[in-house]
């Protein structure tokens, strides 16, 4: 059985003193792809957001490789391998693509280790080599989420957290998105997805959990939740 990269326990966070997350628990085991599937607003950013030091845990602990984190630093959780690829990108749009991927290194020093990055991220993701003088607010969606991805790439973490990389994309985008994601999978990265569209997700999740109202409403592989329609219907609609 894989060890575990993150392990999240009894975590409760919110904002303004709502609660979004209900004393969560759930781990992500080394070079797995774990989803996180829900309705929106049911705290599925907000347990990526806690994971990376941007909201502060109320109670409960978070640990990757065993070792505690939910009191460090965002900068400090970077530096332990965990890296988060935000919804909607956050690019630097008068930037270009090139300026954007080094963003993603800002945390090290050593420029022979931020080339190879930048080697594996245009071999893995072509056409921002060809966009690389681009500047990132004239790329397609699709283009700018794999420039987000990149960016996350060049943090050099081994656990990539990515919070709806699909969202508003066309379907023929998104598949292109999505192989990339398997690719990093099948390389040994370990991660974490937040998506909305558990159809898209679910075959190629080894562990899916379905977050309601900020619980744990259902855990186990992918493949066997899309085989519960009264689970996928009573949370997702679909």
């Amino acid at each position: 059985m894989a060890e575990a990269a993150l392990d999240i326990d009894k975590v409760t966070a919110g904002y303004a003193g709502r609660m979004a997350l209900d004393a969560i628990s759930l781990s992500a085991k080394k070079s797995e792809l774990t989803a996180i599937v829900g309705p929106n607003g049911h705290g599925k950013t907000t347990l990526i957001k806690a994971i990376s030091g941007l909201i502060p845990v109320k109670t409960g602990e978070i640990r990757c490789d065993g070792e505690r984190i939910d009191r460090l630093r965002p900068d400090q959780i970077v530096m332990r391998g965990v890296v988060h690829v935000p919804q909607g990108d956050l690019l630097f749009p008068a930037m270009t693509v090139h300026e954007n991927l080094l963003m993603g290194a800002y945390l090290n020093r050593g420029d022979r280790e931020v080339a190879k990055r930048l080697d594996f991220v245009f071999t893995l993701l072509p056409k921002l080599k060809e966009r690389r003088s681009q500047t990132a607010g004239t790329l397609s969606g699709g283009e700018r989420r794999m420039c987000g991805i990149g960016r996350g790439l060049m943090a050099g973490g081994e656990i990539l957290m990515l919070d709806e990389p699909s969202l508003g994309l066309a379907p023929i985008v998104i598949e292109q998105i999505y192989d990339v994601i398997f690719n990093l999978r099948r390389e040994g990265r370990t991660i974490l997805l937040v998506e909305e569209n558990a159809q898209r997700i679910a075959e190629e999740a080894d562990v899916l959990h379905l977050l309601d109202n900020g619980r744990i409403a259902w855990s186990g592989p992918g493949t066997e939740f899309m085989a519960r329609p009264e689970i996928v219907q009573a949370y997702l609609g679909i």
